[in-house]
């Protein structure tokens, strides 16, 4: 089987996993009591929290709150939003997307800024949207359909120029142990998680500058400094930390070794079959392309049927059979229907590219064959 779904998620590190799940056996106390064997615990979720913070902030500037993942970072930092307007794009994820309406739906005005072709924000369009009374901007940093970046230290600079007060959040999920980068000064709220580098589903974290304020979604026994109640995911943390630390490790490296399979898969695709829908700058850990006037989630399975997984950039729902983020790139119905994402790892290798490519070029002829018939 070739896995190339990694933007929706990474195969766990067993070489992390083992040692972390040993130690967990023993060590599995709760770490909020007060006996010193669970002090001990607590003493290594701190650890792991400064680690992690460590990679991209200072930990004297910024503060990290443990969520289950992703979504839950993005819905704490969305809903800090209480008045005024929040501004952010058409190509958010959807933990972004439906937070927002539902603020529209509590009675907060939401704008959205237009994206380009290849997925990424229109700054100054989303600018135009920041006034004395916006709340909350959030630009996603590496958009998950497409792969586009977005510079969001200059964006978040150019709005707090506008208006000091505005809090800056960035869904960082597929950016970070990813992307070389350090958070800006300007940037308020980081979202990130642990499963799309090699850590487990059901951990993530928020990334926040000290002393910026949000009200807790989930109300309890007061953990994570009250802004996320509920005993600690001890295994997904101390997990989360190792798999950081290891893949900023190599993340250069690994950067650059994922350009040369994101390029070597493009130029093995039948270029009068596929149209290319991810940015040349875009990040190298995915690429999004087109089989106009082909179903992307029927090739989907073709392919799933010959050994090789890919994502699909369809929504498959009846009310909307295109995905939100490609339809507002600006793509005809016959470019939105036949999407198909392909996303790498660190395991990934060249060979698997390649025979990814030959099963991409062969379903999708063998399904035009079959249209035309």
């Amino acid at each position: 089987m070739i896995y190339l779904d990694n933007a929706a998620t990474t195969r766990p590190d067993a070489a992390i996993l083992a040692p972390v799940f040993a130690h967990t056996a023993e060590q599995f106390y709760n770490p909020s009591a007060r006996y010193g064997e669970s002090l001990g615990v607590a003493a290594e979720l701190k650890r792991a929290r400064e680690s992690i913070l460590s990679t991209v902030a200072d930990v004297r500037t910024h503060a990290l709150v443990f969520t289950s993942g992703g979504t839950e970072a993005d819905n704490l930092a969305l809903f800090s939003a209480r008045r005024g307007n929040v501004v952010t794009t058409a190509g958010e994820h959807a933990a972004v997307y439906r937070s927002a309406m539902e603020l529209k739906s509590r009675g907060i005005d939401v704008r959205f800024a237009p994206i380009d072709g290849g997925g990424a924000a229109d700054p100054d369009a989303l600018l135009s949207l920041v006034d004395e009374k916006t709340s909350l901007v959030s630009v996603v940093h590496v958009n998950n359909e497409t792969g586009a970046i977005n510079d969001i230290a200059e964006i978040a600079r150019r709005v707090k120029e506008k208006n000091p007060r505005t809090a800056v959040h960035s869904d960082g999920v597929q950016a970070y142990g990813k992307l070389a980068f350090r958070l800006p000064d300007a940037v308020d709220l980081y979202s990130v998680s642990a499963h799309k580098i090699g850590g487990l589903k059901g951990t993530g974290a928020l990334i926040k500058k000290r002393p910026f304020t949000l009200p807790p979604l989930l109300h309890g026994g007061g953990q994570e400094g009250g802004l996320r109640s509920g005993t600690e995911n001890v295994f997904g943390i101390l997990a989360f930390g190792k798999a950081a630390a290891e893949q900023f490790k190599e993340l250069v490296p690994r950067y650059e070794r994922t350009v040369r399979l994101r390029d070597v898969l493009w130029a093995a695709l039948d270029k009068e079959i596929f149209f290319r829908i991810s940015p040349e700058a875009g990040s190298p850990y995915l690429l999004s392309v087109s089989a106009a006037g082909l179903r992307g989630e029927v090739l989907q399975r073709m392919l799933d049927d010959r050994g090789v997984i890919v994502g699909t950039g369809s929504a498959c729902s009846s009310k909307n059979p295109h995905s939100r983020v490609i339809e507002a790139c600006g793509y005809t119905d016959k470019l939105a229907d036949g999407v198909l994402r392909v996303s790498f790892s660190k395991d990934t290798t060249e060979q698997e590219v390649l025979q990814a490519a030959a099963a991409m070029n062969g379903t999708a002829k063998e399904l035009m064959e079959r249209l035309n018939r």
